[in-house]
C-alpha cells in the first residue's frame, strides 16, 4: 500500500477522534443544561398545580415575553424553524437564544400556557452547540453537524429517548435526505446527554401499553391501514390549525404585546370554562391516562386549540408533547371504532400523528420502540408509514423542506405548508 493510502487513513482517524471529543463536550454541556431545564419545568408544573392563581398571570407573562424578545433583538417567531434554517443554510445562532428560550418556556409552563418542552430543548441544544462550534472555528459543514448534535442531545436529555433524538435531528431538516455523516456524533452526543441528565435527576420516558394483538390477519391489517389514514388526516388538521390560529391573532391584533395578552387571556378563559387544568402545560399526566385506555372524546381537539393559541401568538415551549397528547387521546377515545384496544390505539396515535406533523417516519418508528418496547413494532411501523405517505406536505415547521415526493422517487424540493 502506498503512502497516500496511510495518509488518508490517518486523516479519517483524526476526524473520528475529533468528533468523539466534540460529541462528548456537547453531550455533557447540553445534558447538564437539559437536566436543569427539566427540573425547572417540573417545578413550574408543581407550582401551577398548587397555586391556581398563577393562571391569571398568563396574559402578563405574554407581554413580558414579547418585551424580552424585543430587547434581545430576536423575533418571537424564531423558534425551531430558525434552528432548521441554521443547519441547512449555516445561519449563525446567537447564544442569547438559549437563556431566552429557557426562561420564557418556564414562565409559559408556570402560568398555564398549553405548550410542550422538546421544541424548546431542540432550540436550547442547537443554540449551545452552534456557538460551541463557532468558538472552535469549525467550517460550514462541521458547524451544521455540531448543531445537529446539540439538537439530538437536547431532545435526549429532556425526553429520554436517545435513539429517536439522534435520528430526528438528522431527519427533520430535509425530508428525503439525511446527513448520514452526522450519525455517529449525533448518537454519541445523544447517549451521553441522556446518561448525564439521568445522573442529574432526569428521566427516561416509557409507557406500558395493553391490548396488542397476538395474531395478525388480513382484517387487522385493514384496520391498521384505515387507522393510519385517519391519523394522516388528523396530522394535516393539526398543522393547519396550528398555523391558521396564530395567523388570525396576528392579523386582527397586529400589536405584538396586545396579541400575546389576548392569546393568554383566551387560554385563561377557555381553561376556566372547561373547569379543569388538564390542558395547561405539557399534559403528560393526560398522556399516561390515555395510554392506560382512558380519554375524553373532545380531549384531542381541546388540546389542539389551546396549544395552537399558546404557540401561535408567541408563547414558548414546544409542540411535540402536545402532538403526542393529541395522538394519544384521539387513539384512546376513538380506537374502539376501528376494533382496536384503547391503550394500543393510543400508542399508535401518538407515533403516527407525530410522524404526520414532523414528516419523520424513521424517528417515529424508533420513538415507538423506545416508548413502548419492541413488541409488534411492525404494526406501529405500518400505521406510521400510512400516516407519513398520506399526510400531504403539511408540517409543524414551515422551514422544513421536503426534497423527495412521498408518492414516488421524484425530487420536488419544497417547504412544508
Amino acid at each position: 500500500m502506498d503512502v497516500g493510502y496511510w495518509k488518508k487513513q490517518a486523516k479519517n482517524a483524526l476526524i473520528f477522534v475529533r468528533w468523539c471529543a466534540f460529541a462528548v463536550i456537547i453531550g455533557v454541556v447540553v445534558g447538564a443544561v437539559g437536566a436543569v431545564f427539566h427540573h425547572a419545568l417540573e417545578w413550574a408544573g408543581e407550582m401551577r398545580e398548587t397555586q391556581d392563581w398563577l393562571l391569571y398571570l398568563l396574559p402578563l407573562v405574554g407581554v413580558f415575553i414579547a418585551f424580552w424578545y424585543k430587547k434581545a433583538d430576536m423575533p418571537l417567531e424564531r423558534g425551531t424553524n430558525f434552528i432548521l434554517t441554521s443547519v441547512r443554510e449555516n445561519h449563525p445562532v446567537r447564544l442569547r437564544l438559549a437563556p431566552s428560550i429557557f426562561v420564557t418556556s418556564v414562565l409559559t409552563h408556570l402560568c398555564g400556557g398549553s405548550a410542550g418542552r422538546e421544541g424548546a430543548a431542540l432550540q436550547l441544544g442547537g443554540a449551545i452547540s452552534g456557538n460551541i462550534g463557532h468558538w472552535m472555528r469549525l467550517d460550514d459543514r462541521d458547524s451544521r453537524t455540531i448543531t445537529m448534535c446539540g439538537m439530538a442531545a437536547g431532545f435526549a436529555a429532556l425526553f429520554g429517548t436517545p435513539l429517536a433524538a439522534s435520528v430526528f435531528a438528522m431527519e427533520v431538516i430535509s425530508v428525503g435526505v439525511m446527513y448520514y455523516a452526522a450519525l455517529f456524533p449525533c448518537v454519541l452526543a445523544s447517549v451521553i446527554a441522556h446518561q448525564f441528565a439521568l445522573r442529574l435527576g432526569g428521566e427516561t420516558t416509557a409507557f406500558a401499553i395493553t391490548g396488542i394483538p397476538q395474531a395478525v390477519d388480513a382484517l387487522l391489517l385493514a384496520k391498521l391501514v384505515l387507522f393510519g389514514v385517519v391519523c394522516a388526516v388528523l396530522s394535516a388538521v393539526v398543522c393547519i390549525v396550528f398555523h391558521r390560529i396564530g395567523h388570525l391573532f396576528k392579523h386582527y391584533i397586529p400589536n405584538q404585546y396586545a396579541c400575546m395578552a389576548a392569546g393568554g387571556a383566551a387560554v385563561v378563559i377557555i381553561s376556566l370554562l372547561l373547569g379543569t387544568r388538564d390542558y395547561n402545560g405539557a399534559g403528560m399526566a393526560v398522556i399516561e391516562r390515555a395510554v392506560a385506555g382512558e380519554a375524553e372524546y373532545a380531549a384531542f381537539f381541546i388540546k389542539l386549540v389551546l396549544t395552537a393559541i399558546t404557540i401561535g401568538v408567541g408563547y414558548k415551549g414546544g409542540e411535540i408533547v402536545p402532538v403526542l397528547f393529541i395522538g394519544a387521546t384521539f387513539g384512546a377515545a376513538y380506537g374502539g371504532f376501528f376494533g382496536l384496544a384503547p391503550s394500543f390505539a393510543a400508542g399508535l396515535g401518538m407515533t403516527a400523528v407525530f410522524c404526520g406533523v414532523t414528516n419523520s417516519p424513521l424517528t417515529s418508528i424508533l420513538l415507538a420502540y423506545e416508548l413502548f418496547g419492541g413488541q409488534s413494532l411492525a404494526l406501529f411501523a405500518l400505521v406510521i408509514a400510512v400516516a407519513y405517505m398520506l399526510s400531504g406536505y403539511y408540517g409543524l415547521y414551515s422551514e422544513q423542506k421536503i426534497l423527495y415526493s412521498k408518492m414516488r422517487p421524484q425530487f420536488i424540493d419544497r417547504k412544508t405548508k
